[in-house]
């Protein structure tokens, strides 16, 4: 793959536009679009980890977006300066704009994420391969007179909300009514973590893109001279766009260290196991410089936002390290694991020990946990009924549901396929509280307006 033809700033949809001439680049323009879109907007309102805030502040999908871009924008310019120095050359090309893009992707890149959490991608996923959802996978609708192809089935049991922040970003255009956000190809090759269509998702269940946008990604794919991998099954996989390295280093350094910081002040993690974790990143050295450093301040929360300033520092620093040093690697489709899988063997074993923390102490926290509950019972019931809607559509009960619903999801779409992901568009651009609300509305315990 070459940086010339990888960077570009033509437009899905709009591939003959004009440039406009301001002083933001096309880059520019599509964090812009991002800032101010309604579904960034409803983020400040979903699940990052913890039970959205109460009197003390915890971390949201919209916050965690925010940082992870701004974590995003320092990996990208720091790479794209040493790249330059490695390649004069390039000085003319949107390789200096690296930041920009990394930067407008890293906020693109829980879009897609269903309300409550990561337990509502599970709930969806296994409303299909264990729930009640499993009537359609041989279900042939009479309204539309089609059923589900396998492929489209395992889009639906692997649901993944990094496919459904692709299809979100492009699924307005391409031969669709005119609207949506006409992101460049650029970044939207950058959010897609897994270049690959479900049938490929093996037992991790992560792919890239449903079957509806696969026509989208194999033409920006071509466009940016994305490499095509041969698989054992002959199945169409691509390499990892190159920039995705570092939208996923900064989503991880971001969710890691920050979940420590959240559990710290919910008295999940102690004072002294948050500093031990933290300082652990660090060789004795620089410990004892920073353990200088963290005498001077007296509130314990200040402390804890210093170190986690400067591990964020540090784990960045490495990663821009292992991607320029594995740069052809990366460039050939050959380079394995995440940036972070690959960092220096101290903040590495630190890193890892944060991983066992969370999981052990956090991810099963009962307050955690009882959101994966509710969100269950929530997300299921509402994707009971609206498709049973959408399967039914001369009922009456199903019309009084249907209209319910705005016009920006194509609930009445000719295909049964079609239907089936305008009722997961609905669901999963919910907020937690939108959806909780819905849910009591419906169940006949509250008359609120929603």
């Amino acid at each position: 793959m070459k940086w010339e033809q990888l960077l570009s700033n033509k437009r899905l949809g709009q591939e003959k536009a004009p440039h406009r001439e301001d002083d933001r680049s096309e880059f520019q323009r599509d964090f812009d679009r991002l800032i101010f879109s309604a579904p960034f907007r409803r983020l400040q309102n979903k699940t990052q980890v913890f039970p959205l805030p109460g009197s003390i502040f915890v971390h949201n999908r919209l916050t965690h977006s925010l940082e992870v871009s701004s974590v995003g924008r320092s990996l990208g310019n720091d790479v794209s300066r040493l790249l330059l120095e490695r390649h004069p050359e390039l000085a003319k090309t949107h390789l200096t704009e690296m930041g920009s893009i990394v930067s407008a992707a890293c906020l693109a890149h829980d879009l897609g994420n269903p309300p409550f959490g990561h337990s509502g991608e599970r709930a969806i996923g296994s409303y299909f391969s264990e729930g009640e959802g499993q009537k359609y996978k041989d279900y042939f609708c009479d309204e539309t007179g089609d059923s589900l192809t396998s492929e489209q089935w395992q889009d639906l049991i692997h649901f993944e909300g990094n496919a459904n922040a692709f299809r979100l970003l492009t699924h307005h255009f391409i031969g669709r009514r005119e609207g949506g956000f006409v992101m460049t190809y650029s970044t939207l090759a950058s959010i897609v973590k897994y270049p690959y269509p479900s049938n490929q998702a093996g037992k991790k269940g992560k792919f890239g893109f449903f079957q509806s946008e696969a026509a989208d990604y194999h033409k920006i794919a071509q466009e940016l001279g994305i490499k095509k991998l041969h698989t054992e099954g002959g199945g169409e996989r691509y390499a990892r766009y190159p920039l995705v390295y570092l939208v996923e280093a900064a989503d991880d350094i971001c969710y890691q260290i920050m979940d420590i910081e959240d559990a710290h002040k919910l008295k999940i993690l102690t004072t002294e196991e948050t500093h031990q974790m933290l300082l652990a990143f660090f060789d004795e050295k620089k410990q004892k410089e920073v353990k200088t450093r963290l005498s001077t301040l007296d509130d314990v929360n200040e402390q804890i936002v210093y170190l986690r300033s400067i591990v964020i520092g540090l784990l960045e620093t490495e990663c821009v390290r292992v991607f320029v040093e594995n740069e052809e690697a990366i460039l050939q489709g050959q380079f394995e694991g995440s940036l972070i899988d690959n960092i220096s063997d101290r903040p590495k074993q630190a890193y890892q020990s944060c991983m066992a923390t969370a999981v052990a102490k956090i991810y099963h926290a009962r307050m955690v946990v009882d959101i994966e509950i509710a969100g269950h019972k929530v997300i299921t019931q509402l994707l009971d009924l609206m498709l049973d809607a959408v399967t039914h559509t001369d009922r009456t009960y199903s019309k009084i549901l249907i209209n319910r619903v705005s016009s920006q999801y194509d609930i009445k779409a000719k295909t049964f396929y079609e239907r089936v992901l305008a009722v997961l568009d609905y669901i999963s651009g919910m907020t937690d509280v939108f959806a909780l609300d819905l849910y009591r509305k419906i169940n006949g315990m509250s008359l609120a307006t929603v």
